[in-house]
């Protein structure tokens, strides 16, 4: 499928933002580039006058030399001082508009890919594409002195200029060569290093898992694994460079020391002067540099490209499907919810990369698809709490995400106060929901700059009252730094019940009509879990809360329940009603309290 991509996003708009200073390096490069050659003419003419014995004008061209290395001292500072200066702010435009299209991606695109591939798209890729950038400007800049060197030695000699012409006509075909066969190495390679950034992120954030199931072993075994993939196709790479490296680099001296033979040949011929020798023996490494540096231009441009492709795959809606929404503003919300007729299926794609009749086009493959629901309906009125129970795999979470609109329904109607949710702004969902998770993300922040990211403009009063409906105010008092204490990275310093009450204060500041809670209490031991339930029931009446229990002793209170099996509601009702009439909901408490 041909990949579709948002125009506004191209390389070269980041480039034009700060034409002037990509302009002045190019300009300073090409300067520097000057100053070598004149200094490597002058230093030439320095041997030729020096055979003459003309000391005097030698003495004074080598003061010219001092004065052009100076210069291209210069030059080289001031290509320095704009890459430092102005690369990374190129890389920020970039990460700042790879990070907001990031945010606009919908929960499933996240729920299909690895950790990695957000990281290196948005992080590493920009740095990759604005090295690579100014390092072609360098080579280009180093392949004009080669070539005016070249030049000027084949005005000393047709022969001499023939032979090195020949000479670069063959090392770029096997360069050329070379850059195809890196271009595939170079993107298997790309990808297995993603996957392992995403595994290293994923063992250092579950450690202590790890340590708890005694799983080193297992995961060492799977990191091994995992790296020999990667270090397969990296190998592969490199080989292939290598050999074609060695066989290029062979030719070239080879040739070279011919090369040197014909000199000798000329000179006893009278043909050529010694310095004219001497000004081709010094110069024969520019072989090396003119060939090298075509194929490195090469090589950063196919790492441009790749890089370009997996930063701006992010725009493409084929695979990293973005977030839509509606243009209806509400400015109150009281929190009804109804479900009419809503079928979702969760499919899974693979997309590969086919050339067909010369074109490059990627295809989108579907894996497996599963049916969670099929028309399924039903109501929740406002500021009520309702609770959704049923065995692993009913699809509670998944009624969540539709309500949330993290997912989409495949056909049906989700209504918030009776508008299709599809039709609603951005701003209108986003106020309208809070949802706390079974692991809540904590920022490494203090507690009051966590809540404040719920509400900026908070007041103290306001946070004081979410910590005590969240009943957090009395760990709080505890601690000598109080709501100025540092929390950690994931918020470690916290229990997993401080993390879900604090996590429930931040739902609290924003005052949203109508609160998520997905199986917030399963992960806590008993007194942790009466804590955040306590929480949870300080709500009621508030908003419409919305909870996805696994453990049925939490939702005892709550004002109606959904009993889940197999995609289907097959009963709805009070704790007490469900658990005289319905054996399934009462087999499952039982089991809970035994």
């Amino acid at each position: 499928m041909q990949k579709k991509q948002n125009n506004k996003f191209k390389l070269s708009t980041y480039f034009a933002k700060f034409k002037w200073a990509v302009f002045s390096y190019i300009l300073v490069n090409i300067l520097g580039s000057i100053a070598s050659v004149l200094m490597t003419i002058l230093f030439a003419e320095v041997v030729e006058i020096l055979t003459l014995e003309k000391l005097g004008l030698a003495t004074d061209l080598l003061f010219y030399g001092v004065g052009l290395a100076v210069l291209r001292r210069v030059f080289w500072y001031l290509a320095g001082f704009l890459y430092n200066c102005y690369s990374v702010k190129i890389m920020a435009e970039i990460n700042a508009d790879l990070s907001v299209q990031a945010f606009k991606l919908n929960s499933k695109t996240y729920n299909d890919h690895d950790t990695g591939t957000f990281v290196q798209r948005i992080v590493s890729d920009p740095e990759r594409v604005v090295d690579n950038f100014a390092g072609i400007i360098d080579l280009i800049s180093d392949i004009i002195t080669y070539l005016i060197m070249i030049i000027y030695i084949a005005t000393l000699n047709i022969y001499v200029a023939l032979i090195l012409v020949a000479l670069v006509g063959v090392g770029l075909l096997i360069e050329f060569l070379r850059v195809k066969l890196r271009r595939k190495n170079r993107k298997d390679v790309r990808k297995n290093h993603d996957k392992i950034n995403s595994l290293t992120t994923e063992i250092v954030r579950s450690e202590k898992d790890i340590k708890s199931l005694g799983l080193e072993n297992k995961l060492a075994e799977v990191s091994k694994a995992q790296y020999d993939v990667y270090r397969k196709s990296s190998l592969k790479l490199n080989m292939t460079d290598m050999n074609m490296y060695s066989s290029r680099n062979l030719l070239i001296e080879v040739v070279s020391i011919l090369l040197l033979a014909f000199g000798v040949f000329l000179m006893d011929k009278g043909t050529i002067t010694l310095s004219c020798f001497m000004i081709i023996y010094a110069n024969r490494s520019n072989m090396y540099g003119l060939i090298w540096g075509i194929g490195d231009i090469a090589n950063k441009i196919v790492d441009i490209k790749v890089s370009v492709d997996r930063m701006f795959s992010l725009f493409d809606e084929d695979e990293f499907v973005s977030e839509k929404f509606g243009d209806l503003d509400l400015d109150v919300i009281t929190g009804d919810i109804e479900f009419k007729n809503v079928t979702f299926i969760f499919r899974e794609y693979e997309y590969e990369e086919n050339k067909k009749k010369g074109q490059k086009k990627r295809e989108k493959k579907l894996v497996s698809e599963n049916k969670i629901f099929d028309n399924l309906s039903f109501a929740i009125p406002h500021n009520k709490t309702v609770a959704f129970v049923g065995k692993s795999g009913s699809g509670k979470s998944t009624i969540l995400n539709l309500m949330a609109k993290m997912y989409e329904a495949e056909n049906g109607e989700v209504l918030i106060d009776g508008n299709n949710i599809k039709e609603l702004s951005k701003q209108t969902l986003r106020k309208t929901f809070s949802l706390v998770n079974q692991f809540p993300y904590i920022f490494d922040m203090t507690i009051k700059e966590n809540l404040l990211l719920a509400k900026a403009e908070a007041t103290d009063e306001e946070i004081k009252n979410a910590l005590h409906l969240a009943s957090l105010d009395g760990f709080i008092s505890t601690l000598p730094k109080g709501i100025e204490t540092r929390v950690g990275e994931s918020g470690i310093k916290l229990s997993g019940g401080q993390k879900q009450r604090l996590a429930i204060a931040r739902a609290l500041l924003r005052n949203s009509p109508i609160i998520l809670f997905d199986e917030s209490t399963s992960s806590l031991d008993n007194f942790a879990q009466e804590e955040v339930k306590k929480s949870i029931d300080g709500l009621k009446g508030r908003s419409t809360i919305v909870i996805v229990a696994h453990r049925l002793s939490t939702i005892k209170d709550a004002d109606i329940i959904f009993f889940l099996d197999d995609g289907k509601i097959i009963d709805q009702g009070t704790f007490n009603e469900l658990f005289e009439r319905n054996e399934k909901f009462k087999s499952m408490f039982l089991a809970e309290n035994i």
